[in-house]
C-alpha cells in the first residue's frame, strides 16, 4: 500500500512525539511505501533540534521513510497565544507546502492532535480523494480544558462549543476513527461517531533497546540500595494532580521512601515550594535530556501515573503507562477509568484514588512493604502484559488492518 502519515510531531522528537516514527518504521518494514508530512522538530524545548534550520519546506529520508517537513512557529511554553501560533502555523504550512507529497495514496493516517491538522487533512481527503484513518490520541476539547489553557472566563464555553463542532466535522470526514482506550471509544460513540467507523488502536511505546545508562542515577544522587524510589517523569501541570502526591509523601513515615520528580510545567514552582515545606525526601530533577531517560527509568522501583479527578480522567491513557510497562517497572496509578483498569489487569500496578492523599499514602506504604524484589516481579508481569496487549508489532498489525479498511471504504465510494 501507499500510506501517508500526517502529524505535527515526528522523529527525532522524544516521548509521545516519537510514536508516529515507530509506526512509520513498522509499516515500511512490512513493505509499504510510506510518506510523512510533519513539522521541523522542536519538541519539547521549543527550539529546533540540532542539525535543522527552519525553511519553507525540506525533504529527507529517515529509515527508508520519505519525510516532508514544513515551517512552523516553534513553541512549547505556557503561553496559549504562542501555542496556538505553533498549531496554526503548521496547519497553514502543511496545507501550502506539504499536501502535494500526499497525492496518490491508498490511505492516510492522521494524528488528531492538535485539531488544526484538519486543514491539510481535509484537503488531502477531498482534493486528492485519499481516505483517512483518524487516530484520536487526545480528546478535544476535553484535554485542552483540563490543561487550563482555556481559563475560566466567559469565552471558555464558546471555545469548547467551537472545538466540539470542529471535531465532529473531522469525524464525519474520516473513513475510520481509531481510539486508544475503551473509555474513549464509548465516549466517541456517545458523541455520535458511527460504531462501524470506530476501531480500537491502543498506543505502543518506542521499543528500541536503549543504550545502558552512562551512570547509575541512584548512586549519582546518593540514594542507597536499601531505598525505595518512586519516580514521576513528565509534564508538571494542573491536569496531573501532583499536589496530592506531595501531600501523600508527608503522610508516610517510612525513611526508605524517596520520590524523584523529573519534568517541568505550569505547576512546578508551586510544587517545589510545597515539597520544601515537607520533611520527606522529594527531589525535583528538572527536565532531563533524552539520553538520561534510561537511567531515570532504571532508578525507579515504581513509576507514578497521576491524573487529577475529573470527567476527563476516566478516558485518558498517558503514554507513560505503556512506556513503564514496556520497561518492566511497577506502576502506582492515582487514576480512574482505563488507566486503573490497565494497572490492575497487568499485574504491575497498585491503584489509588486520584486527588486523595490518604489513598495515595496507602499505596506508598504498600510499595514500601513489598520491597524492591517484589516490585521487580510486578514489573516483569507488566512487561509480559505489554507484549501481549500494547507492543509495536500488535499496534502496527491493528493500524495496518484499519488502513486497509479505510482504503476499501474509499474504493467503494
Amino acid at each position: 500500500m501507499r500510506i501517508g502519515l500526517l502529524s505535527q510531531w515526528f522523529d527525532p522528537e522524544p516521548g509521545p512525539a516519537a510514536l508516529p516514527g515507530v509506526l512509520a518504521r513498522g509499516l515500511a518494514g512490512r513493505g509499504h511505501q510510506v510518506r510523512v508530512l510533519t513539522g521541523f522538530p522542536n519538541y519539547p524545548t521549543g527550539r529546533l533540534a540540532p542539525g535543522y534550520r527552519m525553511s519553507r519546506r525540506a525533504d529527507e529520508t529517515r529509515d527508508g521513510v520519505a519525510v516532508r517537513r514544513v515551517a512552523l512557529y516553534p513553541s512549547h511554553d505556557n503561553s496559549p497565544v504562542r501555542r496556538l501560533a505553533s498549531y496554526t502555523s503548521f496547519a497553514a504550512s502543511a496545507l501550502a507546502s506539504g499536501t502535494g507529497t500526499l497525492r496518490g495514496l491508498d490511505a492516510l493516517w492522521v494524528s488528531n492532535s492538535p485539531i488544526t491538522v484538519s486543514l491539510p487533512m481535509w484537503f488531502v481527503r477531498y482534493a486528492h480523494r485519499v481516505p483517512v484513518l483518524l487516530h484520536v490520541l487526545d480528546l478535544w476539547p476535553d484535554s485542552v480544558a483540563a490543561s487550563g489553557f482555556l481559563g475560566d472566563g466567559r469565552g471558555r464555553a464558546a471555545a469548547e462549543k467551537c472545538m466540539t463542532g470542529w471535531c465532529a466535522a473531522m469525524y464525519r470526514s474520516a473513513a475510520r476513527i481509531g481510539y486508544i482506550s475503551p473509555g474513549v471509544g464509548e465516549l466517541l460513540a456517545r458523541r455520535g461517531v458511527p460504531e462501524e467507523k470506530l476501531v480500537y488502536l491502543p498506543l505502543w511505546a518506542p521499543e528500541e533497546t536503549p543504550a545502558p545508562p552512562h551512570t547509575d542515577l541512584r548512586a549519582e544522587l546518593g540514594i542507597g540500595p536499601d531505598r525505595i524510589v518512586l519516580v514521576y517523569a513528565g509534564t508538571i501541570g494542573e491536569a496531573q494532580g501532583l499536589d496530592a502526591l506531595v501531600d501523600a509523601c508527608a503522610l508516610v513515615d517510612d525513611p526508605r521512601l524517596v520520590c524523584l520528580v523529573a519534568g517541568s510545567g505550569l505547576a512546578e514552582q508551586r510544587l517545589r515550594e510545597r515539597a520544601a515545606a515537607s520533611s520527606r525526601d522529594i527531589r525535583f530533577l528538572g527536565r532531563l535530556p533524552r539520553d538520561r531517560m534510561p537511567a531515570l527509568m532504571a532508578a525507579g522501583d515504581v513509576h507514578y501515573v497521576s491524573l487529577r479527578p475529573s470527567g476527563m480522567g476516566a478516558y485518558t491513557m498517558p503514554s507513560k503507562v505503556q512506556a513503564t510497562l514496556a520497561a518492566g517497572r511497577a506502576v502506582l496509578a492515582a487514576a480512574e477509568g482505563d488507566v486503573a483498569t490497565v494497572a490492575r489487569d497487568s499485574g504491575a500496578g497498585i491503584v489509588a484514588r486520584p486527588g486523595d492523599p490518604d489513598s495515595i499514602a496507602d499505596g506508598l506504604r504498600e510499595i514500601c512493604q513489598l520491597g524492591r524484589e517484589k516490585l521487580d516481579l510486578l514489573g516483569l508481569a507488566g512487561r509480559e502484559y505489554y507484549r501481549r496487549t500494547f507492543s509495536v508489532a500488535t499496534g502496527v498489525d491493528r493500524v495496518e488492518a484499519a488502513l486497509r479498511a479505510a482504503a476499501e471504504t474509499g474504493r467503494r465510494r
